[in-house]
């Protein structure tokens, strides 16, 4: 058997919400979501947008933390579908292009442990966050964050099975031999013709794979 690795997207696939935004509406000092529109008008990359957007934000690392434990949610069929993977023998990797500190936390809050995580670095400053993106061979990438992670998966021989939900999934998606959508990635694979399987929750995911078998 082919080996297999499920590339899986953080904010709005394995949390309800994206956390990144409930944090930049409540604490950045700045007009975050002009930089937004920019980002999905495609003027710029989606780590640009992260790097700037986050810069407007002062609050310590405890503060923030303190709030995401308040505030996110689990889409159901986490455990579930980490669960099948840890079953089958397959790879399973978070490739997010949000934030390291909140995604750990919220990996610590539910006692998840022993999982990869590539997401952007950041460094807290009195002047803002400092958020970085680094690539598979440890250079800073300025895009194609997820994509390159594709790229080292498919060089290392691994079948990909892609999962997530927004418009920076659509070009790693297009590298994966299967790929489970909803939201704007949903929109993005029918406009492009890209086979995929819509998903609810990762329930639906777990019941997907389990029809690829």
């Amino acid at each position: 058997m082919m080996k297999t690795v499920v590339q899986c997207d953080f904010d709005g696939t394995i949390t309800q919400e994206d956390q990144a935004f409930l944090l930049l509406d409540v604490f950045a000092d700045g007009d975050w979501r002009r930089l937004l529109e920019d980002y999905r008008e495609g003027r710029i990359s989606v780590g640009h947008f992260n790097t700037k957007a986050f810069a407007m934000v002062r609050e310590d690392r405890q503060t923030l933390v303190e709030f995401i434990r308040r505030r996110f949610k689990i889409r159901a069929g986490f455990d579930n579908l980490l669960a099948y993977c840890h079953r089958n023998g397959f790879r399973f990797a978070i490739v997010s292009n949000g934030l390291d500190f909140y995604i750990d936390a919220i990996l610590n809050e539910l006692g998840v442990e022993g999982i990869e995580v590539f997401a952007a670095q950041t460094h807290f400053t009195p002047g803002g966050i400092e958020v970085r993106y680094i690539g598979p061979d440890g250079a800073q990438l300025e895009s194609n964050f997820k994509e390159a992670y594709s790229s080292l998966f498919e060089g290392m021989g691994y079948r990909i099975i892609y999962v997530g939900n927004g418009l920076s999934d659509a070009p790693p998606a297009k590298q994966a031999h299967h790929v489970f959508a909803r939201d704007e990635l949903l929109a993005c694979c029918k406009e492009a013709n890209l086979d995929c399987t819509p998903f609810a929750d990762l329930d639906d995911v777990v019941r997907g794979l389990e029809l690829l078998e």
